[in-house]
């Protein structure tokens, strides 16, 4: 059989702290936390349930310079009562003096182009003339400049992030409300870092309409490769909403791009508690091969063959299975595409008529006729005799999210795995 084939985009590595962003690593999850900044306990308390959850990376707001030097408690903190967990720092409005201070003490830098050198729209309709549009470019490279030293002193990384409802006026009226606008604005500013021998950069272009969003990506990756530039894409659907949909919109988005190729980090937004963000990224990862954070479970949703309660065998399966982290086993109602269907996973658990089970390795049958009542224990015998089999975490190591994986302390990235290049 033909394993399938996965091309990455090749881009240079980006160190956040201990965690690297693009080259060959795997794609990383981050999030970013609600509470105030200027409240460092309860910032700090956010941000290890959000470590411990499976954030690799946490973003804090600094709206402005109290809040952002702040940023040097909460790290402070961190080090002392948990450990070194890798901090962005999102600078907004009028942002040099505030992003100068937020490198001193976070391990990346996020400014918004459209906002970083603010300038108030006035629902200007006429084109630019080539001196306005070389006044604004100076403007931004004389505010960029002192960020871009302070984050190669400090050996911070920044995050150009263009957001699709932020774009300048310039912009809106050069390019219109569209992804070549988003890109454009990236662009500006990846040129003035590299005119300053600055190169430690991830872009984002974020949009809530996932196709605009998918366009501005694919854009992005085309233009920074035709120019030979190989900066990682952080990906995310921006104000996704909450429930089901916020998450399909965001899966939508974010796991079209990876199956392309496109991508090296990547947030989902929810207006939700943003712990509850961190399952999705991990899923997307899992369900594309690009993370094994999980085991993989391969059922059929049954049918008139079915030979036994399908809902119920599965619940049992994954109940006395699922912390083993790397397996992929399948339970199929019958023997009509069973075997077939589940060619794949390393163990199969397919009804047969008479009330009785078989199961596989792989293709080959290896135990036939059991009791259907007997069939989890068989399974569990099977997988125990292959030397494949480990306890299950004790209560005190199972206080964990359970689609990272890993126990509490564990740095992040210990117990994900690979990816498929």
């Amino acid at each position: 059989m033909l394993e399938p084939t996965y091309c990455r985009r090749r881009t240079r590595p980006v160190s956040v702290g201990p965690i690297t962003i693009g080259g060959d690593a795997p794609v990383v999850v981050q999030s970013m936390i609600t509470e105030e900044t200027h409240n460092v306990a309860g910032a700090v308390r956010q941000i290890v349930a959000m470590h411990r959850a499976g954030s690799e990376i946490v973003r804090v707001t600094t709206p402005n310079l109290q809040e952002a030097r702040c940023l040097g408690e909460i790290k402070a903190e961190l080090r002392r009562a948990y450990q070194d967990v890798p901090l962005v720092a999102d600078v907004h409005h009028q942002g040099t003096e505030i992003a100068v201070e937020v490198a001193r003490h976070v391990d990346k830098v996020r400014i918004n182009p459209g906002l970083f050198v603010f300038r108030k729209p006035v629902q200007r309709t006429e084109e630019y003339s080539q001196d306005e549009i070389d006044a604004e470019l100076e403007a931004i490279d004389r505010e960029l400049k002192p960020v871009l030293k302070a984050c190669a002193d400090h050996g911070a990384a920044m995050r150009i992030g263009v957001n699709h409802g932020s774009l300048s006026e310039r912009l809106l009226v050069t390019y219109g409300d569209t992804p070549e606008g988003m890109v454009e604005s990236a662009m500006e500013y990846i040129q003035i870092c590299r005119a300053n021998g600055y190169h430690d950069l991830v872009v984002s272009l974020k949009a809530s309409r996932v196709p605009v969003m998918l366009a501005a990506n694919r854009l992005m990756a085309t233009r920074m490769d035709a120019a030979g530039m190989h900066y990682p894409l952080h990906l995310g659907v921006t104000e996704a909403g909450d429930g089901q949909y916020a998450r399909v919109k965001s899966t939508a988005g974010i796991a079209t791009l990876l199956a392309e190729g496109i991508g090296d980090t990547i947030r989902v937004s929810l207006s939700e508690d943003p712990v509850r963000e961190l399952p999705v990224c991990y899923e997307i990862l899992q369900a594309l091969g690009l993370r094994k954070t999980r085991v993989e479970f391969v059922a059929c949703p049954g049918c008139g063959r079915t030979k036994f309660d399908l809902p119920t065998v599965l619940a049992e399966v994954r109940a006395a299975t699922e912390h083993l982290v790397g397996l992929d086993i399948a339970v199929m109602g019958c023997i009509v595409n069973g075997p077939g269907e589940m060619a794949d996973a390393d163990y199969g658990y397919v009804g047969k008529s008479g009330g009785k089970v078989s199961l596989y390795r792989k293709r080959t049958e290896v135990r036939t006729g059991i009791p259907q009542e007997r069939g989890v224990a068989e399974l569990v015998a099977l997988i125990r005799a292959d030397g494949r089999w480990t306890e299950p975490p004790t209560p005190a190591q199972a206080q964990t999210d359970r689609t990272y994986g890993r126990r509490i302390g564990e740095a992040p990235g210990a117990a994900a795995g690979g990816e498929t290049r």
